[in-house]
Order: C-alpha cells, then structure tokens, then sequence
C-alpha cells in the first residue's frame, strides 16, 4: 500500500503519517496507556515525575483524517493559534472581549505579529500623534517601525486600529522576503485573479505567492476573493514563512527571510517503532539509502541515523494512537553529527504491513501485557474509587453525630443523607469500572486479532522495519 503523507513544520515537529509520528526537538516524556471502555477511551498518563500519574484523562488523536493533503498545517497552525492567543491576552478588556481572529487584521494586529513572531528585540520612539504609552501594542509597533517593515502616514499618525488591507499585508510581508518574480504581471493564484490588488501593489503580490507561504493559510477563497485578509491568516502567513526560510533579524526586518537549500535525509527503519509497544525513551535505528552532507560532513549510503521515542499514546476505541519521535544524530565509521534543530518536511514513501509470522508470534504476547494493563488500571480506578468513597461516608457519618451532639438534628439527617447518596455513587462507580475493564479486556482480544489477519488497520500508528522516510531540514 503506497502512502504519501507530507506536513510542513516549524520547531523540529513533523507529522510522519497522520496522527502516527513526529520528529524534532526532544520534548518532555509522555507515555499514554489507552484504556478502552463501553463509555470512551480513557487515559492513564505517565507524567516528569515517574511517581505522578493522571488516571481517566481522554485520549485524543493529534490528526483527525487518514490523510492530511489539503489540511492546515498541524504544527504551523498550531504556532498561529498561540501567537493569536498571546496578542489577545496582552489587549486591554473591551478590545479582547470584542476581539475575533476571523475579522480584518489591523494595523496594530500585524505590527505585533511580526514583531513577536520574528522576535524582534530593537526599539526606537516614534513621534505618531495617535500613539500614547499606554496603548496596548506600543512596544510592538515601536520594534516593527525599528526594523523598517512598517511605517505611519505623512500626517504622523500610525492609524493602529485601522484595518489593513489585503495589498497592504502583502506589500509588508514582501518587505521582509526575498524571492525571485514577475513584478508585472497580473496576480494569479491557484489559476484565479487575485482581486483589490492596485497596480502599486502587483509586484509585491506576486512575490508573496511566488514565496509558496500562502499554501498554508487557511480560507483560500478568500485570499483571492476579499479586500481584507484576517487576523488568523496573517499569523499563518508569519509562521508559514519561518518554516520555509531562513530569518535573520540582525539589521532589521527587511529583507530578513530568504529561501535556503535544505538538507534532505533518506531513512529507511532497522525496527518496527509502534503505539502498540513502543514506550517514550525507547531508542532505534535507521540506514540512509543516499549520501547526505550534514554540517559540512558527507555521510554515505547506509550510515546510522539514531533516534529516540519522546512520547506515545497506545491505541483505544476510535483511537489510533501515535508515536512521537526524535532524530538525534547520524553516524558512518569514526564520523558523526548531530541531526539540526529544525525540520521543515517528512513524507513516509512507501508503508508496509509486518508480516504474518511477526504477527502471529508478537500479538498472543502483546495481548497478555495489554490486558495485563488494563487489568490493572481497573484495579487501580476501582481503588481510588473506594477509598475516595469510604471517606465521603465516614465524613458524613462524623458530621451527622457531631450536629446530632449539638442539637441540630436536621443537619445530622442531612448528612446520613448525603451518606446514603455516597454509597449509591460508589457502588455505581464500581460498577461502571469494572464493567468497562471487562469491555477493555474483549476489546484487546479484538484488536490482536485484526492485527494478525487486517494489519493494515492499524498501520496508522506505526513505522516499520524498511519503510522509507524522507526527511528535509
């Protein structure tokens, strides 16, 4: 079965297959055991601290489709949201009340988007009428003007509530970029005439799509059809562009991001890494199948590329499950180097199913320990409930003779009362637990025995021995 799955990425995360695996920098450790019921899927999460752990948490998958072509970015978009978040939490109250990501980006909006997400640090004073300290988004305008990517109007104002325009957003981010185009041709993007764009504006249009960043922002339509752009696709913009270029912020804004060549790397696995078995730490390894050079150093065909297994969440009811992973480095004789930071690209090229023998022989084992967890998380749950019930009832107990002792027998009724209703509550907590361990026990049965005869069910979660990968820094 032929799969083609890329996702771009910022901060070394990439999405290997849809809802399965990621690489990039390492991340703290979390182990997911998925614990299958009539009701959900329950988690029971292994936290920093291998003596803390969170029970009855829902497992969710990272992706929701099979396949993520034509899907916003998961990671782009995720950094989108977050710098969304944070410019909202520094707005005063009636402007954050008011405030809505899908309506026209202002001029304030983007001065604080390119400042914060290009993490500009110098700042110069502007003499704007219309702009006091106290403004919400001072210091952020004041570091875009800084770095010469924005600036005000003959009159000296800023206008920062104003919306900015479509051309204007463009004209500002083919400010910063630096790409080859036709600075006269009429704009076309995907094979449609981008509208309200003037003749001023053309060529820095042309360039913003020649730049590829707009392929992730989402409402597509809408880059083509309306005059204003949002808020949400201008952060898509900003963070779209740090994943395919190169920022340097060191003599401003302008002209700061231009494209690079990347470093892609052709893996294929020496093991089979699964959201069925595999556990965050675990190690693995891969041989590339083309020479690659990595910081100046040429590694051969069939070099090592070491990894590690930064978190996993097993597979439970609607739940595939996933595997998060880190490369670390890649290793030929006597020479080695670290793998870089960031990761802009990974496509799994061909996906395969272990075959019949591995399979036969690996799911009666893996039912054993599987049901061995959920077995014991039942326990565990049933416990707790227990022991949080038996303190509710003996709680009341006290207070019903206590109030009864001080003349209050009403209170003391009430609480037997409550007493009562505690009871009630844990014999059907009880129930319910042990009900949904029998379920999660059939379930496990279930899964080992498509897993033997319908592998490719759940190939979604995992990575196998000879599959190829392809890697772009």
């Amino acid at each position: 079965m032929r799969l083609s799955k890329e996702i771009l990425a910022t901060l070394g995360v990439v999405c290997l297959t849809s809802g399965v695996a990621f690489a990039g920098c390492e991340t703290t450790n979390v182990q997911a055991y998925a614990h299958p019921s009539w009701i959900s899927t329950e988690g029971h999460t292994l936290l920093t601290n291998p003596t803390d752990v969170t029970i009855g948490t829902k497992i969710c998958k990272p992706c929701n489709a099979k396949t993520i072509a034509g899907k916003d970015n998961v990671v782009i978009g995720r950094e989108a949201k977050k710098l969304l978040n944070d410019m909202k939490s520094k707005m005063d109250v009636n402007r954050a009340n008011a405030y809505d990501p899908k309506m026209p980006v202002l001029r304030s909006e983007i001065a604080y988007i390119v400042s914060t997400g290009l993490g500009l640090t110098q700042s110069a004073e502007n003499k704007y009428t219309d702009l006091d300290s106290a403004y919400w988004a001072k210091e952020e305008i004041d570091k875009a003007l800084a770095a010469d990517v924005m600036i005000g109007y003959p009159d000296n104002t800023f206008k920062p509530d104003q919306a900015i325009t479509k051309a204007e957003v463009f004209a500002t981010f083919a400010k910063m970029m630096v790409v080859e185009h036709d600075a006269t041709k009429a704009p076309v993007y995907n094979g449609q005439a981008v509208k309200y764009i003037p003749n001023w504006a053309v060529g820095c249009t042309n360039e913003v799509i020649a730049s590829g960043i707009l392929k992730s922002v989402p409402n597509q339509d809408k880059i083509i059809n309306d005059e204003y752009l949002s808020k949400e696709q201008v952060s898509y913009m900003l963070n779209a562009m740090k994943a395919a270029f190169s920022i340097d912020t060191s003599k401003g804004a302008a002209g700061c991001a231009t494209l690079y060549a990347p470093t892609t790397v052709k893996i294929k696995l020496s093991e089979r890494i699964s959201a069925r078995t595999s556990t965050a730490g675990d190690t693995f390894t891969a041989k590339t199948t083309e020479e690659v050079s990595i910081n100046g150093t040429t590694f051969p065909a069939g070099s090592t590329v070491k990894g590690v297994v930064t978190s996993v969440v097993r597979p439970g009811v609607k739940n595939p499950g996933y595997v998060e992973v880190t490369f670390k480095e890649i290793k030929s004789g006597s020479c080695k180097a670290e793998f870089p930071k960031y990761a802009t690209n990974a496509s799994v090229d061909v996906q395969k199913n272990p075959n019949i023998i591995s399979r036969v022989l690996s799911a009666p084992v893996e039912f054993i320990g599987r049901t061995a967890g959920v077995s014991g998380r039942t326990v565990t749950q049933t416990g707790e409930v227990v022991a949080n019930g038996t303190e509710e009832i003996v709680d009341n107990l006290a207070d019903a003779l206590s109030d009864t002792a001080s003349l209050h027998p009403l209170k003391g009724a009430k609480s037997v009362g409550s007493g009562v209703i505690a009871v009630g509550k844990g014999v059907y907590n009880i129930t319910k637990t042990a009900t949904t361990g029998v379920f999660g026990v059939c379930y496990e049965l279930v899964d080992e025995v498509k897993y033997i005869f319908v592998p490719s069910t759940t190939n979604d979660s995992s990575l196998n021995p000879d599959e190829e990968l392809t890697i772009i820094f």
